[in-house]
Parts: structure tokens; sequence; C-alpha cells
């Protein structure tokens, strides 16, 4: 039934990552158990299993579903123009969704969050949700991104996640329950130590918090690395994962759409360091992008390209000089200008004409005399 499914569906070269991871995960909390209870290995190990999937339970619950939306800032739609908009789209892709894959669930629900990047995800077994920034993408692209939701429920990408979750939850709580026996034991030595008193207590409160620290520092630095290695292991499959989703998006008739969408969010984007590239949950935007066009999916950008301007240098002419006049041209020098005055006793600027000596004002244009054009 659903833990055969659950292993037929997950079972993929993708997801090997995270299965080695849940082993390591398994081994630490079964040896952990067997040092406690004082038992066996294999009957700590055994142990472990069993926590594991009584937890995993919980999780799976609708009572686990609920605290998984509450934790995304999932919420009910209600308002009537969002609801009215987005389940007929939404009905519409589930109706596809299953009829391509039978063994999606009958009762996933539609929810929203406040966010305003273009996005949605599907959480838990039961729970796709989208951003309220999805709402101003075309109707098209809001398909193709619940179709591709839809490929993470088809191929239990969740229900995978739920596993990971719980198996970090215990063994966060193991390793809070050591500090905190550590600090318990410290405590209570500090007290032996001050009743002690003189210089043995002296020397052995300084030990003791020098062996605190070190202690503290050696399970820091462990629960460090190991989440780390957590988040190399699970994000690789996780990208991998969405590669298959988007090829289920494609093969619901959805790729061109999808590219579309792709490239249009792709700036909310960041650029990142290495790390934050591998610890990444989604690959490449280009990639991805990549991959469909592969697919056959349609989709090619279109970038705007200028118009080849007509501007041709060799094509123009620079013209410095009028064309050469019909009438002659009388040339005057500033020792040519003769100032005399007139009977009102203003001063009166004539010049002469240097083609027929004939007199006119400095500022004429043309001889009145012969016709001759003046150039200042």
């Amino acid at each position: 039934m659903y833990l055969i499914d659950f292993f037929q569906r997950t079972a993929r070269k993708a997801n090997i990552p995270v299965f080695v991871y849940l082993l390591l995960n398994i081994f630490i909390i079964g040896i952990v158990t067997s040092s406690v209870i004082d038992v066996p290995t294999w009957q700590g190990m055994l142990l472990g299993i069993a926590l594991y999937i009584v937890s995993l339970a919980v999780a799976l619950s609708p009572f686990g579903e609920m605290i998984l939306r509450f934790q995304t800032g999932c919420k009910k739609i209600c308002r009537e123009d969002q609801r009215a908009f987005l389940e007929p789209i939404f009905q519409e892709v589930y109706t596809q969704a299953k009829r391509m894959d039978p063994s999606i669930s009958d009762n996933i629900q539609l929810y929203i969050n406040d966010e305003t990047e273009p996005n949605a995800f599907a959480t838990g077994r039961k729970t796709i949700c989208v951003t309220k920034g999805l709402l101003n993408m075309p109707v098209d692209q809001i398909k193709a991104t619940l179709a591709h939701e839809f490929g993470h429920l088809s191929h239990k990408d969740t229900d995978l996640v739920l596993v990971v979750s719980v198996g970090n939850l215990i063994v966060s709580a193991i390793i809070l329950g050591i500090r905190l026996a550590i600090e318990i034991f410290h405590f209570i030595l500090g007290i032996v130590m001050i009743f002690v008193g003189g210089w043995e207590g002296v020397v052995g409160l300084a030990v003791n918090a020098i062996y605190r620290m070190i202690l503290t520092f050696v399970i820091a630095g462990l629960t460090w690395l190991w989440t780390k290695i957590g988040i190399l292991l699970v994000m690789k499959s996780s990208r991998s994962n969405e590669y298959e989703a988007d090829a289920f998006a494609f093969q619901m008739g959805y790729g061109k759409e999808l590219g579309q969408l792709l490239d249009s969010i792709e700036d909310y984007q960041g650029t990142k360091g290495l790390f934050a590239n591998l610890a990444s949950s989604h690959p490449d935007t280009n990639e991805r992008i990549a991959r469909l066009q592969n697919m056959g999916n349609g989709y090619q950008a279109v970038y705007d390209v200028p118009a080849q301007s007509t501007y041709q240098p060799q094509q123009i002419q620079a013209v410095t000089q009028e064309a050469a006049p019909t009438q002659p041209i009388c040339r005057m020098s500033q020792t040519e200008k003769t100032p005399q005055e007139s009977f009102l006793g203003k001063m009166q600027l004539y010049i002469y004409c240097t083609h027929c000596g004939g007199q006119m004002d400095a500022d004429a244009n043309f001889c009145t005399k012969c016709g001759a054009r003046v150039l200042h």
C-alpha cells in the first residue's frame, strides 16, 4: 500500500544521496539509543528505526500537515476574487495530473501565502501553496507552475522531504539531550568543587570549565558538519527532482509556459556563492530551460534587437562653406570702415564697397550701388 508505493516512487537514482543521509541518520539514532539504554547495537538500531517510523506516522498525519502549513505560512484562500480566479485553474490542472497519474491523492487542497515572489510549492502529501505574487502572472504560466508541483506529489518528493525532516528532528533532539546532560553534569561538578574549597576546588573549577568548553566546541563542530553534509546530500537530490517535476509539467503540455515563467522570474534569484549554489534546492534556471528546450517544448526567448541604424558616415558630406554666390562679393576689412558723425551728433559707422567704392551702412548685406554681396 502506501509504504510500498512510497518506496517504488522514491527508489530513483536522483534520490540516492537522500537515502545515504537517511541511513546515516538511522545509524546515529541506533548508536545513541543502544548507548543510553545499554542494549546491543543491533537492538538499538531496531529501536531507532521504530522511533523513526512512529515519528514519520505523526508527520504524515493531518496534524503533521497542519504544522507544515503553519511553518510555511500557508493559509486558506479567504478572498472571493482570489478564489474565483485560482480555483478553476487549479481544478483544471488537478484533473489533468490525475489523468496522468491516478495515484495522486484525491483531496489535495490549494492554499496561499503572502510572499510577493511568483512561486508555488507542494508540502506534505495533500497541500499545494501558491504565493500572492503568482497571481500577477499569465494564466498559462500559473497552470505550468501547478503542473510542476503536481509532479512533485506524483513522485512522492514531498513525502521524502518529510522523512528527512523527521530524521533531522530526532537527531537534533538527541544532540540537545547530550548538550543538556553535559550542562547538568558540569553544574553539579561545579557545586561539588565549591564545597571542596581550597586549592583543589579552584583547580577543579578550572578543569571543569575547560572540559565543558572542549565538549561544547566538539559537539557544535560535529553538529555543524553533520548539518552541512545533510544539506549537500538532500539538496542534490532536490535539484534532480526539480528536473523531473519539470518533465512532468512538460508531459502535461505546459513545457513552453514553464519556460516562459522560469525566464520571467529569473531576476528574483540573486548571485550565490559556491556553497549557496550547492545548498540550493533548485538548479540553475538556464539549465532547467535548456532541458525543457531539449525535450522540444518550443520555447525560445525573443530578445529585442534595435533596428540597424541607417547612418552611413561615408555618405554624409560635411558642408563647411556656403555655395559660391552668383553676384560679386565685397570683402571688407576693418581698416576700410570709416566712422562719420551725423548731424545729430551721434556716431554712425559707414563702410565702402571695394567693388565699386559706394558708401553703405556698416550692417548692410548688399551694396546699394552695385548690388555686390558684403561679407562681414
